[in-house]
C-alpha cells in the first residue's frame, strides 16, 4: 500500500473524540443525576456547551437548552434527556432499615448486594441493599421484590438513621463508575441516557470547530424527567415552539441471552444506530436521515415503534400542532442496571448522522406529505 494511501485510511478511521471529550464523558457519566435532581449534571454538561453556542436557557424544572443562531424564526432540535433511574426513601422501620419507592423504572431484581449513596441535606451518607444469605433464604425469599428489599446504613435505630440526615423523600443512587471494556465498549449506570447528552454535545462541538453556519436556529437541548414519562421533554416544546426535532435514546442491543427477538426485535451493538418506524416519526425527516446515512456511509439498523416510541421524540411530536421528529437511537446492553454497555463506534456514528442530517436541513423545510 503507498504511504499516500495508507494516510488517506488513518484520517478515514480517526476518532471523532479527543481526549477533551472523553474526559468530559467520564466526569459526566460519573455524576449522578436522578430524575427530578439532575441540577448537577445539567452543570457539568452546560460548562462544556457553552463555548460552542451563542446563548443558552434553563427552563423551570431544569431542562437545559444551548442556541445556536437564536435569531432564526425556523428552529431544529436536537435532543436527548439528562436523567437518570434512582430510589427514594419511603420508610424507616424501628431497627433502621430503610425501605423505597422507585423514581423511574428502578429494577428491583439487581438491587441485593449493590452500594448505594443516599443524598441528603448534609452530604452523602452511604448504605448497602442488603439481602439474606443463601444459607438462610427460604424458596419464597428467593426472589427480590420491592416490598422486600431494604437499605442498611450500618444503624440500629430509625432515630439513628435520621440524626444522618435521611428523611423520606431522599434520593439514592447506585455507586458506580464509567469504565472502558475491551477497548470497545463504554460501561456504566446511566448511560440511558447521559450518552444522549454527550452525542448532542459533540455535534455542537463539531459545528464550532468546523466552522458550519446552519440556516436556522439550532437547540442543543438536555431534558429532565423523560425517565419518569417524558416531562422535561412536554415542557420545553411548548417553550422552543421547534419546526423539526432530532432526538436520540437508547435501544435494546438483542443478541444477548434470555432475550426474545421476535417480541423485542434484532439490532445489534456495533452495528451503527437504530432508526425507528412509527406514527410519531415524520416519514420525510425520516427519509433526509436516511439519505444522510447513505450518502455519508454510516451503517445503521432498523427498528419498529407500536402506538409510541416510549422516547421523548413523543412529546415532540404531538406537541405545539405537530413537530416533524425522529427518533435517531443508540444500542445498549443491559439496560436498567449498573453496567449499560454501548459500542464506542456505534456512539461515533450517532453523533457523524446528527452532524450530517443538520447540514442536509434547509432553511424553512416543509416537511408535511401534502403541499
Amino acid at each position: 500500500m503507498s504511504a499516500k494511501k495508507n494516510k488517506k485510511n488513518e484520517k478515514k478511521d480517526k476518532s471523532i473524540l479527543d481526549t477533551k471529550s472523553l474526559n468530559f464523558l467520564e466526569k459526566y457519566i460519573n455524576n449522578p443525576s436522578p430524575t427530578g435532581f439532575e441540577s448537577d449534571g445539567q452543570k457539568i454538561w452546560l460548562d462544556y456547551i457553552k463555548p460552542c453556542v451563542d446563548e443558552y436557557f434553563v427552563d423551570t424544572y431544569g431542562s437545559v437548552v444551548g442556541v445556536i443562531n437564536p435569531k432564526a424564526a425556523y428552529k431544529v432540535v436536537i435532543e436527548a434527556h439528562a436523567d437518570e433511574i434512582s430510589w427514594f426513601v419511603h420508610y424507616i422501620n424501628e431497627k433502621g432499615f430503610i425501605y423505597l419507592r422507585r423514581n423511574g423504572g428502578s429494577d428491583h431484581q439487581i438491587a441485593p448486594s449493590k452500594r448505594v449513596n443516599i443524598h441528603t441535606e448534609k452530604g452523602i451518607v452511604k448504605a448497602v441493599f442488603g439481602w439474606p444469605a443463601i444459607h438462610t433464604r427460604s424458596a419464597k425469599e428467593e426472589t427480590p421484590q420491592l416490598n422486600n428489599i431494604f437499605l442498611d446504613c450500618g444503624c440500629t435505630s430509625r432515630e439513628e438513621v435520621e440524626k444522618l440526615g435521611i428523611h423520606v423523600g431522599c434520593v439514592i443512587t447506585y455507586e458506580d463508575e464509567f469504565m472502558v471494556l475491551n477497548n470497545r465498549y463504554y460501561v456504566g449506570r446511566a448511560l440511558d441516557n447521559r450518552m444522549g447528552g454527550f452525542m448532542i454535545a459533540q455535534v455542537a462541538r463539531l459545528l464550532k470547530e468546523n466552522k458550519i453556519k446552519l440556516p436556522f436556529g439550532l437547540y442543543i437541548t438536555n431534558s429532565v424527567q423523560e425517565e419518569v414519562g417524558l416531562r422535561g421533554a412536554e415542557m420545553i416544546v411548548q417553550t422552543i415552539k421547534p419546526n423539526v426535532a432530532i432526538c436520540t435514546d437508547v435501544c435494546h442491543d438483542t443478541q444477548t441471552p434470555l432475550i426474545n427477538k421476535v417480541e423485542q426485535g434484532d439490532n445489534y451493538c456495533g452495528k451503527g444506530p437504530v432508526l425507528t418506524y412509527g406514527p410519531a416519526v415524520q416519514n420525510n425527516l425520516l427519509k433526509l436521515i436516511i439519505e444522510t446515512a447513505n450518502k455519508n456511509k454510516i451503517s445503521f439498523q432498523r427498528a419498529a415503534a407500536s402506538r409510541a416510541t416510549g422516547t421523548d421524540t413523543d412529546a415532540f411530536a404531538y406537541a405545539t400542532g405537530g413537530v416533524a421528529s425522529a427518533l435517531i437511537s443508540l444500542p445498549l446492553r443491559y439496560m436498567h442496571t449498573t453496567v449499560e454497555m454501548v459500542h464506542k463506534e456505534d456512539v461515533e456514528s450517532v453523533i457523524k448522522l446528527i452532524y450530517h442530517a443538520l447540514q442536509n436541513i434547509k432553511n424553512n423545510q416543509d416537511f408535511r406529505y401534502l403541499k
